[in-house]
């Protein structure tokens, strides 16, 4: 491993086959006082023919090459979700810092023992929860542990989508379908805001006849009220819908939506919303609005890594 801490570290990713895989090897590449990377495993999952550019001039290995690497210090793991965990965990046994995608394994058990391996080696792990990193997420989040929301009782979230009906069909190789590929999202929000819930009755559902989970919802029952999200694979504008709500006695903070690209930029956003303080909507009534804000422009993925 490099031993100059103001070298850039020596990276490589494994996986091309997420999400996010594209976007994150673009993120390496703008950054390279932080990042040299080595190499990229694509494994038994194609470059897509629109992604391809993004790793032109990379070279090209296999894990087992890149796992051998004697001046590595980190991976990032951006495999189809089912590979994630063993890669990650092949890494941390090598003391090396993980970079896993979300959401983390099919397997608590495989999890746990990934976390348990880092905590062993005692290396950076990271999981490519985006939202952790969306400035106003994370301004309401402290806002609600400063406690500026009074008692929070109730956090709303919704991630949707247009998915093709093959994209649907995909859901079924994952278990809970939606709710585990982007719920996870959700889920993570609402247990940084709220901790762990009492009683969690999930809603898991198909919405034709050839789909997957493409449907979830889920409510997250707690001592002083209830919370809930929802993501689906087949509602038409779902991406300027997601949003999240916050409701506590002394304010509501409404981000929606949670995301919107700037024009011709892939990955750099903004994010709309508004709080509403009690004593304003208490002497405003029906029409109270609130305090309008939209973010400065950020990247989606440059704060993550």
């Amino acid at each position: 491993m490099n031993a100059d801490r103001n070298a850039p570290l020596r990276v490589a990713q494994i996986g091309v086959g997420h999400d996010h895989a594209a976007d994150i090897m673009q993120a390496l590449r703008k950054m390279p006082q932080y990042f040299d990377i080595l190499g990229y495993a694509a494994e038994d999952e194609p470059v897509s023919v629109e992604n391809a550019p993004v790793y032109g001039g990379v070279p090209r290995m296999t894990a087992e090459q890149i796992l051998a690497l004697p001046d590595l210090d980190a991976v990032f793991v951006e495999s189809s979700e089912e590979y994630l965990v063993i890669y990650a965990q092949r890494a941390a046994e090598r003391g090396l810092g993980v970079h896993m995608d979300k959401p983390g394994s099919f397997s608590l058990p495989d999890f746990s023992a990934l976390v348990q391996t880092v905590k062993q080696k005692d290396v950076a792990f990271s999981v490519g929860y985006m939202y952790r990193y969306n400035p106003v997420v994370r301004e309401i989040i402290a806002r609600a542990k400063k406690g500026e929301f009074g008692e929070i009782y109730s956090v709303e979230a919704h991630m949707d989508c247009l998915h093709t009906e093959e994209k649907r069909k995909w859901l079924n190789k994952f278990p809970g379908g939606m709710m585990f590929f982007l719920g996870c999202h959700l889920i993570d929000i609402i247990y940084a805001i709220q901790g762990e819930p009492q009683e969690i009755i999930p809603f898991n559902v198909s919405t034709g006849e050839y789909s997957g989970k493409d449907l979830g919802m889920a409510v997250f029952r707690y001592p002083n009220g209830v919370s809930f999200l929802k993501s689906c694979a087949r509602e038409p504008g779902g991406f300027v819908r997601r949003q999240l709500v916050v409701c506590g006695t002394e304010c509501t903070a409404i981000v929606e939506p949670l995301e919107m690209f700037e024009p011709a930029a892939r990955t750099t956003l903004r994010t709309a919303w508004r709080t509403i303080k009690r004593a304003e909507a208490e002497q405003t009534g029906w029409n109270c609005t609130g305090e309008k804000h939209i973010s400065s422009p950020y990247d989606r993925y440059r704060s993550m890594l």
